[in-house]
């Protein structure tokens, strides 16, 4: 008997070996595919608050380029009835203004800003490092356990 106890504990050992490999495998699979979903439900916020921001710049410009075209309108008529272009002045800050919100709006704006942080990440990348370091799960449960009311119950 004692030897079928052992020949069954080595096979026991071998299947166990062998089912730990493909088990492994599966778990890392399913990690794999969590972190993607993860980092594609991440990309798809930001686009939407990208797409979000663009959508409000335009619907500004409709209402800041309505009210720029009647200041401009009312002041090249004042200057005109009064002789004096020292009226116009107004437009020039908001000819820059209204400059701005159009690159927004429908401009390269966002690719040059793309551009600049990009070239900031590749060159300049200790000015964006973060104060103490990037956070570590430790970190996170000490702040998280400091905070929460519950945690002197929970841990007594």
């Amino acid at each position: 008997m004692s030897d079928r106890s052992r020949v069954g504990d080595v096979l026991k050992r071998l299947y166990v070996r062998k089912a730990r490999v493909p088990l492994e495998y599966c778990i890392n699979q399913a990690r794999a595919a969590e972190l993607e979903r993860q980092l594609q439900m991440q990309n798809q916020m930001r686009e939407r608050q990208v797409a979000m921001q663009i959508a409000w710049s335009r619907e500004f410009l409709k209402y800041f380029g309505s009210f720029y075209g009647l200041v401009t309108l009312g002041l090249s008529i004042g200057a005109m009835k009064k002789r004096r272009a020292a009226l116009l002045t107004p437009v020039i800050p908001l000819s820059f203004i209204m400059a701005y919100q159009m690159d927004v709006a429908y401009g390269s704006l966002i690719h040059r800003m793309r551009e600049e942080a990009e070239s900031i990440m590749g060159s300049e990348s200790k000015r964006l490092e973060m104060p103490h370091g990037m956070p570590t799960f430790e970190s996170i449960e000490k702040s998280r356990r400091a905070k929460s009311p519950l945690s002197s119950v929970l841990e007594k």
